[in-house]
């Protein structure tokens, strides 16, 4: 799977990438998510893609911002223009949204997305309610790795970390975050090869109900420990509060699948989402029949079939370099 498009929307506004100066006529700055990519911008540096940005735009009005290829040439590390926007934090008091990486698989595949220290964003925007990453790892690139440090934020509601390979240190730091109105949490764990070296215990915290009480969507997606993480899954106190659940994306196999029909109750899901998996027919068939006949929306499609190698079976993510 390659990210082939561009969000369309996000937080709600649809996304608008702002042009170079002068091309056209700008939306209201309230009315859009805007989003910023130096490819778009003429391939212009980004601290001055950022600097006409708030020239040209009511940055007091901005509610959502989108952050595209940052680099104007050869790929440069995100840091310098993440500071850029820590700095200017006070000229976008109504901002609620922001997203860091909205870049394609032909503008650059995710594993060489190489992240930094995200903790200042949730720092220095206090009423920041959604916040979303793509990317992972500096595997040994010389650059500052993706990180999280454990924060408490009362307003965030949703927190995406999108990746191929999501260190397991985020993980952990998540789960230590005091996060009191978080409703959606998704995590890309992704797999070993590119940095993802999470493990199951390290989902503990997130897995035990009270620590998030107000959230109602997990996702701990695309992962190659999935069926272990159906298990643990099948006996998690958080599942008893969600109204939504994703398991997607990963190595899910028949052996997954069982543990959750062996597991606690999951009628009370609205939704269940196991899309991209490696179920037999006649698992999925079960899984159908035990949750969608209560009522549950459960997503089963994407079939995949195991690579063969010699005497070995290969199974895949859905996301990874």
């Amino acid at each position: 799977m390659t990210f082939a498009d561009h969000f369309g929307t996000f937080h709600g506004l649809p996304v608008f990438t702002l042009p170079e100066p002068g091309e056209e006529t700008l939306p209201a700055a309230g009315g859009v998510a805007w989003r910023l990519d130096c490819f778009e911008a003429g391939e212009m540096p980004f601290a001055e893609l950022w600097r006409s940005f708030v020239d040209r735009v009511s940055s007091t009005d901005v509610r959502a911002l989108v952050i595209g290829p940052w680099w104007e040439d050869e790929y440069s590390e995100l840091r310098p223009a993440l500071d850029l926007i820590l700095a200017d934090a006070r000229r976008f008091p109504a901002l609620r949204a922001l997203f860091l990486a909205d870049v394609t698989g032909e503008e650059c595949e995710i594993s060489w997305l190489q992240l930094t220290d995200v903790t200042p964003v949730l720092e220095t925007f206090p009423l920041l309610e959604e916040f979303g990453v793509r990317g992972g790892d500096s595997q040994g690139l010389g650059e500052e790795p993706l990180s999280l440090r454990p924060v408490r934020h009362d307003a965030l509601r949703v927190l995406r970390f999108e990746s191929g390979g999501l260190p397991g240190q985020v993980v952990r730091a998540v789960g230590a975050c005091e996060l009191p109105a978080l409703e959606r949490l998704e995590l890309w764990l992704g797999v070993s090869q590119y940095g993802g070296d999470a493990t199951v215990s390290d989902l503990a915290p997130i897995l035990a109900r009270g620590r998030f009480p107000a959230l109602r969507h997990l996702g701990v997606q695309d992962s190659e420990l999935q069926d272990e993480i159906a298990a643990a899954m099948a006996s998690a106190p958080v599942v008893a509060q969600l109204e939504s659940l994703s398991l997607s994306m990963g190595t899910l196999t028949d052996t997954g699948a069982e543990a959750l029909l062996r597991g606690q109750p999951l009628t009370h899901l609205k939704r269940l989402d196991l899309h991209h998996q490696f179920l037999s027919e006649s698992m999925a068939d079960r899984i159908r029949t035990a949750f969608g006949s209560a009522g549950t929306e459960v997503d089963v499609s994407d079939h995949r079939t195991a690579h063969r190698w010699r005497d070995e079976e290969w199974r895949y993510v859905a996301v990874s370099e």
